[in-house]
């Protein structure tokens, strides 16, 4: 969320207001509301400052404004026409709206709208001011010819700002949810998955029936490409090795295990998956990986295993690890099976 989209939010939502304001000045003075015709003037004032509060960024104050003028018009509209005419609905609205505002200011790191205080308020001042025309009736009496067309005007616009922010707060709490998955279960140096994600996935398999195989590719001599041409280099040589580790196992799932490690998981059989993964070892090998104008020669050894009936993951996972220790040590930049 970025201040612009706020701004321009409020904007919309301000002047939407506004010209209700005007078109229920115009709807008082025909049924000889006087009071509220000359309240109505004060009321468009507060949403003309309103403009210049988003303009300078003074959410905060303009959205207390707004909430506590809001409620003293539902207040005085109700008392005086009665809650015939559905202007005591706004405080539906009004309610989650502000609670949807105290997210909005979570995200943006402003200080707290105290909803809870504010919709408290709300709802005490709603109780008192529908109370009042129980007991004594409102102020005016007008033609109820007027009521049945207002009920409906006043609760589509409660409905429509409910919907709308409704929509807003669950889109926005959903894409929050998506961002932090992905933070969870993507490696965020090399875009793979990571380990947390390759630990789980390797967990739903069943263990009964082998399932494909997997594959532990290690960069060969990584230390030594970080102290030689430096971290920031070595960062380039990952994000490389993993972008020729998406285009040769295309169809496999990777993930960076950890430092320099590299997991392939496969369905296929690891006869089948040989050819794809000595064709990963020369695509890394021949690549000309280069930082600086600087050419880094990198290799990488890789361990495959396939899964046996009944193997837990992690007796599968240290046989893969396990072939790839020895090509480590018998030379490296080899496939090991």
């Amino acid at each position: 969320m970025n201040m612009s989209l706020v701004k321009k939010m409020s904007f919309t939502v301000n002047t939407v207001i506004l010209a209700l304001v005007f078109g229920l000045m115009a709807f008082f003075r025909l049924c000889g509301a006087d009071f509220l015709v000359w309240f109505s003037i004060p009321t468009a004032m507060i949403y003309l400052i309103g403009y210049w509060l988003i303009h300078k960024e003074k959410l905060d104050i303009y959205v207390w404004m707004i909430y506590l003028w809001l409620t003293l018009y539902m207040g005085v509209t109700t008392v005086c026409l009665g809650y015939g005419y559905g202007f005591h609905l706004y405080c539906f609205s009004m309610i989650p709206t502000m609670f949807v505002t105290e997210y909005m200011a979570y995200r943006l790191r402003r200080r707290s709208m105290r909803s809870l205080y504010i919709s408290i308020g709300i709802a005490v001042f709603y109780l008192v001011c529908t109370g009042s025309v129980a007991l004594f009736g409102p102020i005016y009496e007008s033609e109820r010819k007027y009521e049945a067309f207002f009920w409906v005007f006043n609760a589509l616009i409660v409905f429509g700002f409910l919907i709308y922010y409704t929509n807003y707060l669950i889109l926005s709490i959903i894409r929050s949810e998506e961002k932090l998955k992905e933070m969870a279960l993507v490696d965020r140096l090399t875009q793979l998955h990571n380990r947390h994600y390759m630990l789980s996935r390797l967990a739903e398999l069943p263990p009964e029936t082998g399932s494909g195989f997997i594959a532990m590719a290690d960069i060969d001599n990584f230390k030594k490409i970080n102290d030689t041409y430096g971290h920031n280099a070595g960062d380039h040589v990952l994000r490389t090795v993993s972008d020729i580790l998406r285009s040769r196992c295309g169809s496999c799932e990777t993930a960076r295990w950890g430092g320099e490690e590299f997991l392939i998981l496969s369905s296929s059989p690891l006869s089948e998956g040989r050819d794809m993964l000595e064709a990963l070892r020369k695509s890394v090998a021949e690549a000309p990986i280069a930082f600086e104008d600087k050419p880094i020669p990198v290799t990488i050894t890789i361990g495959a295993a396939e899964r046996l009936p009944g193997q837990s993951e992690d007796a599968w996972i240290q046989a893969a690890d396990s072939k790839l220790y020895f090509g480590k040590n018998n030379g490296k930049n080899r496939l090991v099976i």
